[in-house]
């Protein structure tokens, strides 16, 4: 219980634990969530100096509450909010309220089905490109591979094939090194005053400047040409705000592509590298995949009609991402007083939830620490889908959901098609920074 009556929280760690945990936990914190709900149940709580307090749950009546239920309650964290958009601007990823809301309306019809249709022949032609380069016959560490397949799909989608190799390659080192030192910020928010003092936040806020720099050009090359262009973009600038009928400013523009830059290629590499991983431990489950591609491709040309029945090869990257979600933990902030499960929350109370930890909740998932891909099909799919969250939940559910099925359905297809997939690892190694990160995950690929 809190020292005042009126509110109520779930089982709290000791301010000692938690000090004498915080060098471990800011290395790794997965090892340490597993343990304290283990310890504690499916949520517990710290409290922050004298009245602040912080809740991390695994528990789905929670996440389903604060993402969906209750969701105008619940506003993004200051990680997100204050962390993030000084160096990624204002776009959906960082912004709340109505100017969230009239962002997520404007840009919502871009990502429509239909839309998402007209990209899969350059999303194809990019993954194959991609494909035929991965090294043969050699184990390698596959990350960076899919890493550079992911961003070269966005970056095709986005601006089809109007930037050159030397921006792009520009591009994804800004924000790989930006990434870095966020997570090293929020992390270590002791060393705030050093990290300012040192120059490196400046550093880092000039290498955003440049990005933004780059995306500029870009934009203002699109509007300077006559040519006709069938990408993001495109469909970005074409947009109107219903109130004014006019379309997003420069500033809004480049921060929106900085998200779908962000967070449409990292999530996207992560859950290929984890899947090929698994492919590479159980050859039956890559035979299946095989196998009903040859059916597939066997009676229709069709790249949509394929990708629609794809219903094997989709179970199999759902279990991948149930067992390493790309996104990995979500947080929020009450905006009022609110009551959450049993509890009876202050205002400003820092709530997590531990999407990994969600999916491999027992409460919720049989043997949930095996590979089973059969629980995303038939009639278990319904059960599965109730507390799986790979793009979160609710109105703030992942816009690019469907573009990101799409690229790694035809990803997957195309490389088990072609070769064979072999794996060195027993068991997988990640780095939980903003995603998810796979560390060393060593697979093979030998031509069928």
């Amino acid at each position: 219980m809190s020292e005042n009556t009126n509110y109520s929280y779930p089982t709290r760690l000791s301010i000692l634990r938690f000090f004498k945990d915080a060098e471990g936990v800011r290395r790794n914190p997965i090892p340490f969530h597993k343990r304290y709900f283990e310890k504690f149940g499916d949520s517990f709580s710290i409290r922050i100096g004298l009245t602040r307090y912080i809740i991390l749950s695994r528990d789905n009546e929670i996440a389903q509450y604060i993402l969906v239920k209750n969701q105008r309650n619940y506003n993004k964290s200051k990680f997100q909010s204050v962390y993030l958009s000084k160096y990624l601007g204002k776009g959906l990823l960082t912004s709340d309220g109505d100017f969230w809301l009239k962002q997520r309306r404007l840009i919502q019809p871009a990502f429509h089905k239909q839309k998402m249709n007209q990209l899969v022949d350059n999303m194809n032609k990019t993954i194959t490109a991609e494909i035929d380069n991965l090294e043969e016959d050699k184990f390698f560490d596959v990350f960076p591979a899919m890493s550079q397949l992911a961003f070269n799909v966005v970056a095709k989608s986005l601006f089809e094939f109007s930037i050159s190799e030397e921006k792009l390659h520009r591009i994804k080192f800004i924000i790989e090194e930006v990434q870095k030192f966020l997570v090293k910020e929020i992390r270590l928010p002791h060393k705030a005053f050093w990290f300012s003092l040192s120059g490196q936040v400046r550093k880092y806020l000039n290498l955003a400047a440049e990005n933004n720099k780059i995306i500029q050009e870009i934009i203002e090359s699109r509007n300077a040409s006559n040519e006709e262009f069938n990408d993001l973009l495109n469909m970005l600038m074409e947009t109107r705000y219903e109130d004014t009928g006019e379309g997003m400013s420069m500033q809004q523009l480049i921060d929106e592509i900085k998200v779908l830059f962000i967070a449409g290629h990292e999530t996207t590499a992560n859950a290929l590298t984890f899947t090929l991983h698994f492919l590479g431990r159980y050859p039956e489950i890559q035979q299946k995949i095989f196998d009903e591609i040859t059916e597939i491709q066997s009676h229709t040309d069709n790249v949509i009609e394929q990708l629609q029945k794809m219903t094997y090869t989709n179970a199999v990257l759902n279990e991948s991402m149930r067992m390493y979600p790309p996104a990995w933990i979500t947080d929020r902030e009450n905006v009022e007083d609110d009551s959450l499960a049993a509890f009876k929350i202050k205002k400003n109370t820092l709530i997590g939830i531990s999407f990994y930890e969600l999916h491999r909740n027992p409460k919720y998932w049989d043997n949930p620490d095996q590979f089973i891909p059969e629980r995303f099909l038939g009639e278990q799919k319904k059960k599965s889908m109730q507390y799986f969250y790979p793009f979160g939940a609710g109105p703030r559910m992942c816009i690019g959901t469907g573009f990101a099925i799409y690229e790694m359905c035809l990803a997957i297809s195309q490389i088990v098609k072609k070769y064979e997939i072999k794996t060195k690892n027993e068991t997988v190694k990640f780095n939980p920074l903003v995603t998810l990160k796979p560390v060393n995950i060593e697979v093979s690929f030998s031509k069928r």
